[in-house]
């Protein structure tokens, strides 16, 4: 072998060389400068060999029970803090929001969204397209009876498809995204689509999937307002729109039947307080202040299903300090909404399903503020309003209308309430007996 063929393995290992001597210097730094605290990388990798890279808010969980509430890790040569616990994550992105309301520019992101849209921009762009979004929907009658009466039309339609079964086994799965999706498309473009139309299912599994492969680790590897009014940015707005206002609402609901069938006795609760207060009438939003049970499950059922359990990245804008720690300008932030959702301080059963978490003594409904599974802050979810009353309006109709129980052989201890794989914590694939109620 002639010196000139070893070149490129030459190159290599001092390529390699210099990204060590890079991870090291960075660790270094980072130490020097009150960073916070973390398991130590190793090179090139970091602490990925550390990682359950399917659901890696798992191992972060347990890191913070080592680490605190504020710590670092290390994804390949990227230093990320995460926050851990209602407290901490409220310091950050709420009392010190403007700090905290950067959005990292991930391949994955910018290569669907380009730095266009709302959800996936930063800086100017996000604030001109944050507020056109909340005023435009808002515009559009978002909180008000005519968004109601599209959901409650879209309600309708989707217990008629159900109940065309006759009580056997169904996968709801595209049923349940479809009648969520109809209602942000009849609030964009003025029209609904018939769930088996062929263009709409296509564009709902693409949507399915995407949402499962964007979160895994394995992924994550200025002048006038005017001049933000393209059509990148207007198009890549109305497609978060339509992903964010279909995929969360729909997997909360299917979350809400599996529980359901989980606990029957919860179920005909529910039922018992609809025939008190709704008899057999519509379902509205008025209702729900007569409904303090069935809104303390709703809540509970977003509680526990915890969908994005690692929240959508955040990067800090400046350099700031947090909890005596100091985290300079353009860090990676991970706000642990699954360590909120299930902190110990502020739950008294946080890995069970419990509605009496919204409930007091009285069986009045009240509020906790560690339930923030719409995030806090800058950067909270735009489709908050809108996603609160779709669930309410959806889940009471369906239980008013129908008793969900598991197909003929499969009984209630069956029932996985285990989380599939993904960006989104949806359930795991499953079948379910929608029997009408006489």
């Amino acid at each position: 072998m002639d010196w000139v063929s070893l070149v490129p393995v030459a190159l290599l290992f001092i390529l390699i060389l210099l990204m060590i001597l890079k991870g090291q210097h960075a660790w270094k730094s980072h130490a020097r400068e009150n960073f916070p605290p973390g398991p130590r990388p190793l090179p090139i990798i970091g602490n990925l060999h550390i990682m359950n890279l399917k659901k890696p808010h798992l191992t972060m969980l347990e890191l913070s029970k080592t680490h605190g509430s504020v710590f670092s890790i290390q994804m390949g040569l990227r230093k990320t803090v995460v926050l851990s616990g209602y407290e901490t994550v409220k310091e950050a992105l709420v009392n010190q929001a403007d700090a905290f309301a950067g959005r990292p520019k991930l391949p994955v992101f910018e290569e669907v969204s380009k730095g266009k849209g709302v959800i996936f921009s930063a800086g100017e762009n996000w604030k001109v397209m944050r507020r056109f979004t909340l005023t435009t929907l808002r515009d559009f009658g978002m909180g008000k009876k005519a968004v109601e009466d599209r959901v409650v039309e879209e309600y309708g339609c989707l217990a008629d498809t159900i109940e065309s079964h006759k009580g056997k086994p169904i996968e709801m799965t595209l049923m349940v995204n479809a009648a969520v999706a109809n209602v942000i498309v009849s609030i964009l473009l003025g029209k609904r689509y018939d769930y088996e139309d062929p263009t709409f299912k296509r564009l709902l599994e693409l949507v399915n999937k995407s949402m499962r492969i964007v979160g895994r680790p394995s992924v994550l590897e200025k002048g006038k307002a005017n001049g933000y009014f393209d059509n990148e940015n207007l198009t890549e707005v109305v497609r978060n729109l339509f992903v964010a206002g279909m995929e969360t609402t729909s997997t909360t609901l299917l979350w809400g039947l599996l529980l359901m069938m989980k606990y029957p006795e919860i179920q005909r609760k529910v039922q018992e307080e609809i025939e008190q207060v709704i008899g057999s009438n519509p379902p509205r939003i008025e209702h729900r202040i007569q409904m303090p049970y069935t809104d303390a499950v709703i809540h509970e059922i977003q509680r526990f299903a915890n969908i994005v359990p690692l929240n959508l990245p955040h990067e800090t804008t400046a350099d700031v300090t947090l909890k005596g720690y100091f985290i300079p300008k353009g860090t990676y932030i991970i706000p642990l909404l699954a360590s909120v959702l299930r902190d110990k301080s502020h739950w008294e059963k946080p890995d069970n399903f419990y509605p009496e978490h919204f409930l007091d003594s009285e069986g009045k409904f009240v509020k906790k503020e560690a339930f923030i599974p719409f995030s806090a802050g800058r950067r909270s979810c735009a489709g908050e309003t809108l996603a609160k009353m779709e669930l309410f309006l959806f889940f009471t109709s369906l239980l008013q209308r129908f008793t969900f129980q598991p197909p003929p052989g499969v009984s209630i201890t069956d029932l996985d309430l285990s989380p599939a794989a993904g960006g989104i914590s949806s359930p795991v694939t499953y079948e379910v007996c929608a029997v009408p109620r006489s």
